[in-house]
């Protein structure tokens, strides 16, 4: 059994995106206490918030100092889903700041991967605006400094929304290799399969869009017909995941058809793609706080090479035409790419 790196800070608990709104506190103390499971395993460590130049390194200045000036003014909401208070930008600096932490922790051997208990999420937000939920996108801001470092970055986007922030924020980075399973059609109606990066990162982009109801085995499967021979090729030396529990079949804003313990060969796939101490999980999504207690269980067992029990079966069904179906499209869709970036 390894060791994880669990980041939490209690700034999070205090981002208050409205009442009743889905992205609460208590996802953070659900999580928490999945991870009890395993405390002789984990290393509790508390982040700092990340640097401007970090963060203006993914995210515009004028687009940071505005949110930072409305969250310092008493915040409100920025768009009729995503509303921040006096909290949410110290928080989204704690966020991000996250994932640096982790990947300097990470690199002096204090253990085997690292999963972030963070909020607000992050894989909505562009290079010059905030949204659906996300503030901060902490996950590309990570990316970034690794690239920047002379890396490789796997990010696997699992959240059953499109992380369209991410994927446009390095669609022309042929450093970063982008991976995302998600319900579509669905907020925020991006992610195609005929997306597969733009310019010379044009093969690095791999949409897998997911009809509801489609299955965690579906997904699975999907991913290592398609995506895996690419990891492979692309040779990461970092794999970070947008770790996101909505697709759960118990999620209210979602109609996709995974149980727990589906997530486990999910996970495997981006813990077995870089060497042990170079793998970062972000939270994102996962809004029905039993669904997500249980997917983040298995997350942490999976990490572990340990078995868990949450009293769930996984999913059996394969959609395997549209395994085959998605194959052909995006084969097709890379291969107009690259004709195209040929000229």
């Amino acid at each position: 059994m390894g060791r994880i790196l669990y980041a939490t800070h209690e700034r999070f608990l205090e981002h208050d995106a409205g009442a009743w709104h889905p992205e609460r506190a208590e996802r953070l103390e659900v999580v928490r206490h999945a991870l009890s499971h395993f405390e002789d395993a984990v290393t509790i460590v508390t982040p700092t918030p990340a640097p401007r130049a970090a963060i203006e390194a993914v995210h515009t200045p004028a687009h940071v100092e505005a949110l930072e000036r409305y969250c310092l003014m008493g915040g409100g909401p920025i768009d009729p889903d995503t509303s921040v208070n006096d909290a949410s930008f110290e928080a989204a600096q704690l966020a991000a700041g996250a994932g640096l932490d982790a990947i300097e922790r990470l690199r002096q051997g204090e253990a085997d991967a690292a999963f972030l208990a963070v909020r607000p999420p992050g894989h909505h937000a562009t290079v010059d605006q905030a949204m659906g939920f996300c503030l901060l996108n902490n996950v590309a801001i990570a990316a970034q400094a690794l690239i920047d470092q002379g890396e490789r970055v796997l990010i696997l986007d699992i959240d059953a929304h499109h992380g369209n922030g991410t994927a446009a924020i390095f669609e022309r980075e042929p450093r970063v290799l982008y991976v995302s399973t998600h319900q579509y059609p669905l907020f925020p109606g991006t992610g195609r399969i005929g997306d597969v990066g733009d310019g010379p990162g044009v093969g690095t982009t791999i949409n897998l869009p997911l009809p509801p109801q489609t299955s965690g085995q579906t997904a699975r499967a999907l991913l290592e017909t398609i995506a895996l021979p690419a990891i492979t090729t692309f040779g990461p030396t970092w794999a970070i995941v947008s770790a996101g529990y909505d697709a759960h079949r118990d999620d209210p804003l979602t109609e996709l058809d995974f149980r727990a313990p589906d997530y486990a060969p999910l996970i495997a796939i981006a813990r077995d793609a870089v060497p042990p101490g170079r793998l970062i999980l972000a939270l994102e999504g996962g809004y029905d706080l039993e669904a997500l207690e249980h997917s983040t269980l298995v997350t942490f067992a999976t990490l572990l090479h340990a078995a868990v029990d949450v009293g769930e079966a996984p999913s059996r069904d394969v959609d395997h035409e549209l395994v085959t179906t998605l194959q052909r499209l995006h084969r097709a869709a890379l291969e107009r790419g690259l004709a195209n970036e040929r000229g």
